[in-house]
C-alpha cells in the first residue's frame, strides 16, 4: 500500500440530504447495498457484514453486472470512526477481480460535513496504487450517481 501523505484520489461531492442520512448510507448494510459500486453492479445483502466502530470493519461482496463471475471482496478495517462525521481505515480488495486487476490495499478517509440548506459535503481521500486512481475515481462517480437517486427516494 502506498504511504505518501498526499492521496492519489481526492473527491468532494455535495448531496441534497442531511449529514446523518448520508453517513447512514455508508454505515447501514441495507443502505450500502442499494447504491454501492459502478452502475449495474450489486451487493448481495447476505454477503454484507458491518461492525462500525474504531477497530471494527465493513465487509461486502460486489458482483459485476457484465460478468457475475466477477465477485470482488472488500474488507474495510475501520481505524477511525466518529459517528456522523468520519470513517477511515484500510480497504483490502480481493476476490475474483476484473481482468487486469490484482488484489490491493487502499487507505480511505471519508469526511461528512454539514452544508447550507440541510445538504452534506462528502470528502473522499484515497491512497492507492497510482494506476488504480482513474478507475477508482470512475467507480466513485458512478456510485455517487446511484447514491443521489437513493437519497432522493
Amino acid at each position: 500500500m502506498t504511504t505518501t501523505t498526499t492521496p492519489q484520489l481526492a473527491l468532494t461531492r455535495v448531496f441534497d440530504a442531511p449529514r446523518a442520512l448520508v453517513y447512514q448510507a455508508f454505515t447501514d448494510p441495507d443502505h450500502l447495498a442499494a447504491w454501492w459500486g459502478p452502475i449495474g453492479n450489486s451487493l448481495p445483502r447476505d454477503e454484507i457484514e458491518f461492525d462500525v466502530r474504531p477497530g471494527g470493519h465493513q465487509r461486502w461482496t460486489e458482483v459485476f453486472a457484465d460478468d457475475p463471475r466477477i465477485r470482488v471482496q472488500v474488507h474495510f478495517d475501520l481505524m477511525q470512526v466518529v459517528d456522523g462525521e468520519l470513517l477511515g481505515g484500510t480497504m483490502h480488495v480481493t476476490g475474483q477481480l476484473p481482468e487486469g486487476f490484482e488484489p490491493f490495499e487502499t487507505r480511505v478517509r471519508l469526511e461528512f460535513h454539514d452544508e447550507a440548506d440541510g445538504r452534506t459535503r462528502l470528502e473522499v481521500r484515497q491512497w492507492l496504487p497510482e494506476h488504480l486512481a482513474s478507475p477508482s475515481e470512475q467507480g466513485w462517480l458512478e456510485a455517487f450517481t446511484k447514491l443521489d437517486a437513493t437519497l432522493a427516494a
